[in-house]
């Protein structure tokens, strides 16, 4: 078994890349980025100031009106396909540094993650060359076009969950639009953003283009948000705090796109093929140790099969090795910090006071060393759709069981959150599959599957879920801005 060393891959300290250089904080303060699995400091990395954040959008603007907007679609396109390719070549220096640092499995991160985060790239390099304006028979004597342009300088702010993945999903398609970058990874999770801006100096893209900011959130984050020279900010994280950046950006008029939370229902109805819908059912709630916004965290089981359906999901469950991500048997790492274990395991203790009923889990999960973030994979059923562990989002490898009778039950029980990201429909009707995809209220619907993303699919929410659509073309919208020109042809 790896363990969890500094040995295979060198991890240095973090500067700050602004303007095509690594340099210190204008501060000079520093924290620690830590690792989950043992709660001990990886590296120090540099908290970026007030005046770090007003240096990067400077060099994000002259890069803006300079050497970026000279380049053509076409090469900027290419250097994009090279971001992908070199993605891959330094697959295993990238995968280590992100199980390291935010505790998902080395299989996850290897297998899944950084060759989707190599097919953003790959996919948006194709898009470059493809954004166009159009003619437009208009009244009158008049020659009328479009022309579809950059929005300018993007703050771009990426959750701990995935780093490097939806790191790609706002840099990559920004990119290809002609606009320059601000990005700040989380404070929990910063390693992979600062590989990807030396994978960007290496592919050619020129200084100021892509500027990668560490810091945390109430600083940085928030100087990003309020700084006038910002002319959109992309974000993914809680709602709490897209509400607050709503509110800070309305005061430059920024737009803004918000990827949120999400309390996703997974229904599986009595005509489903059985064993498929316990594989979907757990890997949508305890893949990435349950830290997905659009995880299946509320279970909705027809009656008929209730009872056999939730004890062969117990039964998979207590198989699930807890443990060191960096071993290949290991199904659930540590939770991302100390805070999001805490705030998980006063959730289980909720669920516990609600009085739903614990089949598995429950607690703090003892590996290693004992200082990591681990936390059992748990199981709730017996829930009733109006307690705290079915309304508010967890973030978590906890999952909330309820039981339903019918189809208008289940439609009625399912969209009854202040969410709408994602949901899922177990059945072999094809008929109640379109219906349950019409009827629910959510951004992504997946039929008999769960958890399945292409760079070519649009991804984002409905409701407190946030707004605009990342992955596919719909993401252009979010990076381009379109002027109409009127020509007098009298």
């Amino acid at each position: 078994m790896e363990t969890l060393t500094k040995e295979k891959i060198q991890i240095k300290s973090g500067k700050l890349f602004i303007g095509g250089k690594w340099v210190d904080s204008a501060g000079g303060k520093t924290f620690d980025t830590i690792n989950p699995a043992t709660g001990e400091p990886i590296t120090q990395v540099y908290e970026a100031s007030e005046m770090d954040v007003d240096l990067a959008v400077q060099a994000a603007r002259k890069a803006l009106e300079g050497p970026w907007k000279k380049l053509s679609a076409s090469d900027r396109g290419k250097i994009l396909w090279k971001i992908g390719d070199l993605i891959l070549k330094y697959a295993e220096e990238l995968s280590y540094l992100e199980t390291l640092d935010s505790g998902k499995t080395i299989f996850e991160s290897s297998k899944i993650d950084i060759p989707h985060t190599a097919d953003v790239f790959h996919y948006y390099a194709g898009w470059a060359d493809k954004i166009q304006g159009e003619t437009i028979p208009v009244k009158g004597n008049f020659f009328n076009y479009t022309l579809r342009e950059p929005v300018g300088v993007v703050g771009q702010i990426i959750p701990w969950n995935f780093p490097l993945s939806l790191a790609s999903w706002k840099v990559a398609p920004a990119l290809a639009c002609g606009n320059t970058v601000i990005l700040k990874p989380a404070e929990q999770t910063p390693l992979t953003a600062l590989k990807l801006g030396e994978i960007c100096q290496e592919a050619g893209v020129p200084e100021g283009v892509v500027n990668v900011l560490t810091g945390h959130g109430p600083t940085t984050g928030a100087a990003l948000v309020k700084h006038h020279g910002v002319d959109k900010i992309a974000f993914t994280g809680s709602y709490i705090t897209g509400q607050e950046i709503m509110r800070t950006a309305s005061n430059t008029l920024k737009k803004v796109s918000l990827e949120l939370g999400g309390k996703s229902p997974n229904i599986v109805f009595a005509d489903s093929d059985f064993e498929s819908a316990i594989r979907g059912t757990l890997n949508g709630i305890f893949y990435n140790k349950g830290e997905v916004c659009s995880a299946g965290s509320r279970l909705f089981v027809q009656e008929s099969i209730h009872d056999l359906f939730m004890e062969k999901l117990v039964e998979k469950t207590s198989g699930f090795k807890v443990g060191d991500p960096f071993d290949s048997k290991t199904r659930v790492g540590p939770l991302v910090s100390e805070e999001q274990m805490k705030k998980v395991l006063k959730y289980i203790d909720i669920g516990k006071n609600e009085k739903a009923k614990l089949l598995t889990g429950g607690e703090k999960a003892n590996v290693g060393n004992g200082r990591g973030y681990f936390v059992k994979p748990t199981i709730f059923d017996d829930v009733d759709n109006q307690m705290k562990i079915a309304q508010e989002e967890i973030f978590g490898p906890v999952l909330a069981a309820l039981r339903f009778k019918d189809l208008d039950e289940v439609i009625q029980k399912a969209n009854q959150t202040i969410y709408g990201l994602a949901a899922a429909v177990w059945t072999r009707d094809i008929k109640k599959a379109h219906l349950l995809a019409k009827e629910l209220k959510a951004g992504t619907i997946w039929i008999n599957t769960y958890g399945v993303f292409d760079a070519a699919s649009p991804f984002g929410g409905y409701k407190m879920s946030g707004f605009g659509r990342e992955l596919g073309m719909h993401a252009l919208e979010l990076y381009t801005q379109v002027k109409s020109v009127w020509i007098d042809l009298s």
